[in-house]
């Protein structure tokens, strides 16, 4: 089964969301991961997610982001994805500036199974074809759709 389709849900889906910002748009995924996952904390979410970015960014280049972390209290691996309205600067390797965003969490211990998710992902978004379909999205719907129901991980 495609990785998105395991660990992404329609309610850990935004479709061209606003953000002028690293730190706005980590506040927007940790509210809205903590929305639909009540035993993460939002502010644990989020605070996790910086320190993370602040070890090295996230961005892969080509537009795409992949932040990720290990969190205690998740208790298996779940993605949220972003489409921003805008593309924001996020430190990329290319200096692009980022519109696509996916957040991957696993639990505390998941230390490989945080890096075969993570690296399944990246090939994924490393598909210029599926990165598209996700940009032409013009719904959270469409987004998710989009990202779940794409057959090639690479």
């Amino acid at each position: 089964m495609q990785i998105l389709a395991q660990l992404l849900t329609p309610e850990r889906t935004l479709c061209r969301a606003s953000g002028s910002s690293k730190k706005k748009l980590f506040e927007t995924l940790a509210e809205l991961i903590a929305r639909d996952r009540s035993e993460l904390s939002q502010s644990e979410v989020f605070t996790q997610l910086v320190a993370r970015e602040r070890l090295g960014s996230t961005g892969l280049g080509g537009g795409i982001a992949i932040p990720h972390c290990r969190i205690p209290g998740c208790q298996e691996p779940l993605a949220a994805l972003v489409s921003l309205e805008e593309p924001i600067d996020f430190d990329a390797p290319d200096d692009m500036a980022v519109d696509l965003l996916c957040v991957l969490l696993v639990p505390d211990q998941a230390h490989q199974e945080h890096l075969d998710i993570l690296a399944r992902i990246a090939r994924l978004f490393s598909q210029g074809a599926f990165c598209e379909s996700l940009r032409d999205a013009d719904s959270n719907d469409k987004l998710f759709r989009a990202a779940t129901e794409w057959a090639d991980e690479g």
